[in-house]
């Protein structure tokens, strides 16, 4: 199979569930720390290939919950300078495979790209970033 290099939130549970299923489907799983990376606009713009740019952002962070960031209200350089400052915004997964990079957790669209195995136990949510109870808040960062 194949080696996924994963930018997660630690401690988030569909992250978790997400690098499980991967596992469990032959891939090899680099797990990464997403808050702590040292990002820039140029790099994360990859992860987002022909996505909306209202797209590019977590729904589940506590400012795109609360109404007080609107993702469609902004041009692709404001969303990156605002997740470059604030990795939370972004959408996860982020994942890169030989060169190739993805962000968020279709699992249609990841069974496409790089094969998953029928692991999931079918009376549970798909691991999709954020449908499922929000993740715990993250640590202070030093």
């Amino acid at each position: 199979m194949t080696t996924i290099v994963f930018y997660e939130k630690p401690g988030c549970g569909n992250n978790t569930k997400q690098k499980v299923w991967l596992a469990a489907s032959g891939h090899t799983v680099l797990a990464k720390n997403l808050l702590t990376e040292k990002w820039t606009a140029e790099r994360l713009r990859a992860f987002f290939g022909v996505m909306p740019v209202a797209q590019w952002f977590n729904p589940a962070a506590p400012a795109v919950k609360s109404g007080e960031i609107d993702p469609a209200a902004y041009s692709a350089d404001e969303a990156l300078a605002m997740m470059v400052e604030q990795p939370l915004l972004i959408r996860r997964p982020l994942m890169e495979v030989d060169g190739e990079l993805r962000a968020g957790f279709d699992a249609q669209a990841v069974d496409a790209w790089i094969g998953l195995n029928d692991s999931q136990p079918k009376d549970e949510p798909s691991p999709v970033c954020h449908r499922t109870d929000p993740c715990p808040a993250p640590e202070a960062v030093t």
